[in-house]
């Protein structure tokens, strides 16, 4: 331990070579600190260059608290290691004085990155309040901001990074979220009832959607998660009429796919056996997984 006496003895050179050396050592255990828990917490398994990955991967909470505990912390130390190094340099400079400044010019700045600010308290909010998760596949909408489907990559405190439909890697900053929709399976099922014709025979139908239902899933697979199953025919109790149901496991934001292309290919199909067949007798309904 480095006593008072012995610190008051030296040069003001030497002090101030001393705070920068103790300021450069704290910054220098904070970060190990950090290092070693990422190191414990992606395991020995994985790649050193892919261990930060790993960590926001797993745990995405503690990768940006930590993240978060670490620049504060680092900011302090050497925000107190300037303070001190300027009152060894001007001695009449009073460190309460130099609070004060800091403190004034700091609403300066704040006031300057208003966006910033609310970037991070938003941020921090989605992290403790678990609105989403990385992995999680959700819908993200907001003011100045056209509705994103995505699966989460990372949440951090400026940005919410997902990955589209289309590969693309998408950043929205934290203060344009306001409203937040989440696919619990990260897919949305759509279930499609063609309603039979009373003159046609059930096999019929099926083997000319089951044949359409195929070539539209060879088609589209990017789109499709799963293969199309077919439930077979039901009788509406009290309406006497039979529909035969199917359903596709898509990936959020790509119904139009079985709204229009797949249900007008259907439709196409009955026509040609039964001339009179209307559109409304193909319905499509949706449930969230």
């Amino acid at each position: 331990m480095i006593s008072t006496s012995f610190v008051a003895d030296l040069t003001p050179a030497l002090r101030i070579l001393l705070i920068v050396v103790v300021a450069v050592l704290g910054h220098f255990l904070v970060q190990t600190t950090r290092t070693l828990a990422e190191r414990i917490l992606a395991g020995a398994g994985d790649p050193r260059l892919a261990r930060k990955a790993a960590v926001a991967k797993r745990y995405p909470k503690f990768a940006t608290i930590t993240s978060l505990i670490v620049s504060a912390l680092t900011f302090f130390i050497y925000f107190g290691a300037v303070g001190l190094v300027l009152h060894e340099v001007f001695p009449r400079l009073d460190l309460g004085t130099y609070l004060a400044t800091a403190g004034v010019m700091g609403l300066a700045v704040a006031f300057g990155l208003q966006g910033l600010i609310q970037d991070i308290v938003i941020g921090l909010t989605l992290v403790f309040t678990d609105a989403f998760d990385v992995g999680d596949m959700i819908e993200l909408s907001g003011s100045g901001v056209t509705a994103q489907v995505g699966r989460v990559e990372r949440i951090g405190l400026r940005f919410t990074v997902m990955t589209n439909f289309q590969g693309q890697r998408v950043f929205v900053p934290n203060r344009n979220i306001v409203l937040v929709s989440q696919f619990r399976a990260g897919v949305i099922r759509a279930y499609v009832d063609i309603q039979i014709p009373a003159g046609l025979e059930d096999d019929v139908v099926r083997e000319r959607v089951e044949s359409i239902a195929r070539g539209f899933q060879s088609q589209h697979r990017a789109a499709l998660v799963t293969e199309h199953e077919i439930f077979g025919t039901f009788v509406v109790e009290g309406g006497g009429w039979r529909y035969l149901r199917l359903r596709f496991r898509l990936w959020p934001g790509q119904g139009a796919l079985v709204e229009n292309l797949f249900r007008q290919r259907i439709l196409a199909a009955v026509r040609e056996l039964e001339p009179d067949y209307q559109d409304w007798m193909v319905s499509v309904t949706y449930r969230v997984e």
